[in-house]
């Protein structure tokens, strides 16, 4: 019951931000700004809409797995570790985009100087959820 009212309140989030343009459910906590990134289902194939919030850094935009701190990740980004490309919508615009999910270093270094250093409350997320947050970077494609 819950996931399904989860998965109605994801979708009329979707729809909001695309009838406005994301000027309705742009931004999340804290101010940060939210895209719509859609990503096949790892299993399923069938293509999967949902709101993330994000740090545009040097030409890319980094999404930290946070769940909100949740004990366990969220779908999407078990679905972007078995893809290589997705779609994402910054307000009304949207973008091919080539996906990576960061590992060690790299992650860390994405972790500590792009996401906390622009939203210093997601340091709190990973403690919060007892696991270390994956972080992708989606650079879009020409």
């Amino acid at each position: 019951m819950a996931e399904r009212l989860w998965r109605a309140g994801t979708k009329a989030a979707v729809w909001v931000y695309r009838r406005t343009g994301g000027r309705v459910g742009g931004k999340a906590k804290g101010g940060s700004p939210v895209l719509l990134l859609t990503v096949p289902g790892r299993k399923s194939g069938v293509p999967h809409t949902v709101p993330v919030a994000y740090v545009q850094h040097d030409g890319a935009y980094y999404l930290a797995a946070s769940a909100g701190g949740a004990p366990t990740e969220p779908q999407w980004i078990r679905n972007l570790r078995a893809t290589h490309s997705a779609t994402i919508e910054v307000g009304s615009t949207k973008h091919p985009v080539e996906v990576e999910v960061l590992r060690g270093a790299e992650r860390d270094t994405a972790w500590n100087d792009v996401i906390v250093a622009a939203y210093p409350f997601f340091a709190d997320y990973e403690t919060k959820s007892g696991r270390k947050i994956a972080v992708a970077r989606v650079t879009p494609t020409a």
